[in-house]
């Protein structure tokens, strides 16, 4: 008897609990945050901005290759020139220069075709050279500091059209809540992150190609020196 009740309960319980119609429970879809989608709420600031890191990066590359290309020198270069000289073999040390690239090479080259004349008249061929093939290497390198300048300059423009847009959507809803401001704080925070970063890549690419023109400016003034000194060097 108390055994067919409680069956009798258990199908009454399964059958209410069937009719009752199933709530399926989602969270809410939540946007995911590309690095695409950031950089477009930086707003319409964000292009120059775009367009000056691209700026920077072509320059930088370009630049280094140059630099790297005019570093490029075989490591008895000047040993094989001396020998030549010694031995009388103008034409052979003249040779060995044209068959290089380098900006080293191209000095020592002038300074060959100058030999016969006085020391001094020499010297200052030599240094012209070296002052022209320094100016070659040195272009466009403003444009990189141009960009570490103005890029966190767009920065803040896109700082002030963010607090503009906040102001003016808060004046639209008579709101402060996050949703009103976000769009406008978006603005804000994302150009001028994005205009300091590129300054900043700039910055540091612009002193990175002046250490390496440095080192280039030792080197030539090096080899000038040496090769001034072996002409003046008693002919074995």
């Amino acid at each position: 008897m108390s055994l067919n009740f409680l069956l009798q309960i258990n199908t009454v319980t399964d059958t209410v609990v069937k009719s009752v119609p199933q709530q399926i429970v989602t969270a809410p879809k939540v946007d995911e945050l590309t690095l695409l989608t950031l950089i477009m709420k930086g707003g319409p600031i964000m292009i120059p901005i775009f367009l000056l890191l691209i700026i920077g990066i072509y320059v930088f590359i370009e630049r280094y290759i140059t630099i790297k290309k005019a570093l490029r020198v075989e490591s008895n270069f000047m040993n094989n020139i001396r020998d030549f000289i010694h031995e009388g073999k103008i034409d052979a040390a003249r040779a060995l220069c044209k068959g290089s690239t380098s900006s080293i090479s191209k000095m020592i080259e002038k300074g060959i075709s100058r030999i016969g004349r006085p020391l001094k008249e020499i010297e200052e061929a030599i240094e012209n050279v070296g002052k022209f093939e320094i100016y070659q290497l040195e272009k466009n390198l403003a444009i990189l500091s141009i960009v570490a300048g103005i890029a966190p300059m767009f920065g803040f423009i896109g700082t002030i059209i963010g607090v503009i847009k906040i102001f003016y959507d808060i004046s639209l809803s008579s709101d402060v809540s996050i949703g009103t401001v976000s769009a406008g704080l978006y603005t804000k925070m994302v150009s001028s992150a994005a205009g300091l970063m590129v300054g900043i890549l700039a910055f540091v690419c612009y002193h990175w190609l002046n250490i390496m023109l440095d080192k280039m400016i030792h080197r030539l003034e090096k080899n000038a020196i040496e090769f001034i000194d072996l002409l003046q060097e008693p002919t074995k």
